[in-house]
């Protein structure tokens, strides 16, 4: 099997078959353009011979004057067939052609001379035809000496002109050649690496930079990939530490061990994990482009709200506040929805003092949800990094449980419903506003 020709050759070898083909055709018709303007110039001067024959007459002392050929002839010949006037190379023959019909015309072989003849055969005058013919040989002659220089010429020119192509597509493609083999020089470890990018904004120029900027959005995904990794495997390795070492004591102490709490201890430990990995599927499907477009349906976010609050107040850790919660419809995912106020106030309850706000009102075409803490708030240096996974505020702020996750999963999850999630600007505590498009 033989190896693809590089594009390099490919570019050379199409562009020198073009010009060949062209170079071919441009020969081709200067030489049928050449012997049309020689023949016409011989006809020209035939016609010119037997005017002046004509003007003679009969007696014209020099029947060939102008001809400039030995071998040219002239013969004056009335009708039928009688000769009554000739010139000295055919002196003694018949008409050497037809004297009917008139016109010009080419004759192979004449009973004087061999070759190919030129020959005009004048209208009757006088009751006689002139016959005026010269060889071809001159014009053949030229003509061959036309295509044999174009013989030479063009396979000359064609490979001077690929050995340029081949110079100038090497050069253009230079800069390609030099990104593909830094990209295929990159590892997975090399991709802080960049290709070079050429000068000028030509399109070499803007391939390397999209070239970089897709390097740099990878290079930031297996970063985001990697610190997700390493969290994720941290966030699993303190409650299974906690829960083998519980485990591992009850049995190196069995006299001492207090079954029931190690039990209550074990199923909180597993009930985080469980969750955890509820919030691990859930990003690791949002990366994927999954669950993607939620399921449409009208949702009362009011009712949603209500049902969240009462889960709180179970719990009787922190004051429920829903003084401020009004009526508002969205249309979207009940789940999802579900998942995301509930993230928004768990990570409130988880930092509050004493009392978290809820709030939900209709507003021009939206529905907007506040949840506001009265706890410590979230320090100005962290706000940009509020909605990452795995991020925590003092190292401590986060949502769904402390792993880090809610908050990313309330944006992802606000996001997929054409809403927002936002950190505003508030005096005491925290306060997070939802913003999703209402329906009437």
């Amino acid at each position: 099997m033989t190896a693809p020709l590089t594009v390099r050759a490919r570019i050379t070898a199409l562009a020198t078959l073009l010009v060949l083909v062209v170079l071919l055709l441009a020969g081709i018709g200067l030489v049928v353009e050449q012997r049309r303007l020689l023949s016409e110039a011989l006809d020209e001067a035939l016609a010119e011979t037997a005017q002046q024959i004509d003007a003679q007459g009969e007696d014209a002392p020099t029947l060939l004057s102008g001809l400039g050929d030995d071998d040219a002839f002239a013969q004056v010949v009335r009708d039928p067939d009688e000769v009554v006037a000739s010139s000295a190379n055919v002196r003694g023959l018949g008409p050497l052609v037809p004297a009917h019909p008139p016109g010009r015309r080419t004759v192979d072989g004449l009973p004087h001379e061999g070759g190919t003849f030129r020959v005009l055969v004048g209208p009757p005058s006088g009751g006689s035809v002139t016959i005026v013919g010269t060889p071809t040989d001159d014009v053949e002659e030229s003509i061959a000496a036309l295509m044999r220089s174009l013989v030479v010429a063009i396979p000359i020119v064609v490979a001077v002109l690929a050995a340029l192509l081949w110079w100038l597509v090497g050069r253009t493609l230079r800069p390609v050649e030099a990104i593909r083999s830094e990209v295929a020089s990159m590892g997975g470890r090399d991709l802080h690496r960049r290709v070079p990018v050429p000068s000028g904004d030509d399109e070499v120029a803007r391939l390397a930079r999209t070239m970089n900027d897709m390097l740099e959005r990878v290079d930031r995904a297996a970063q985001r990939q990697q610190r997700f990794v390493a969290d994720a495997s941290h966030e699993l390795r303190s409650p299974l530490t906690r829960i083998r070492t519980e485990l591992e004591v009850d049995l190196a102490h069995p006299d001492e061990a207090d079954l029931l709490a190690t039990h209550a201890s074990v199923l909180d430990e597993t009930v985080g994990l469980q969750r955890l990995a509820d919030d691990l599927l859930l990003v690791a499907r949002a990366d994927e482009g999954h669950p993607g477009e939620p399921a449409r349906a009208v949702v009362d976010l009011d009712d949603i709200v209500l049902r969240v609050a009462r889960r709180l107040r179970a719990d009787e850790r922190v004051r429920v506040d829903l003084s401020g919660v009004g009526a508002g419809r969205v249309s979207g995912d009940r789940d999802q929805l579900t998942r995301l106020v509930g993230n928004l106030a768990d990570n409130a309850v988880q930092h509050a003092t004493s009392t978290v706000e809820l709030s939900l009102a209709a507003r021009d075409g939206h529905v907007v949800l506040a949840v506001q803490d009265d706890g410590a708030g979230v320090p100005q240096a962290d706000r940009a990094r509020i909605f990452e996974r795995f991020a925590r505020a003092d190292g401590a702020r986060g949502a769904g449980g402390g792993t880090g996750l809610g908050l990313a999963i309330a944006r992802d999850i606000a996001e997929a419903h054409d809403g927002t999630v936002e950190l505003e600007e508030t005096p005491t505590g925290a306060r997070f506003v939802l913003t999703l498009p209402g329906i009437d």
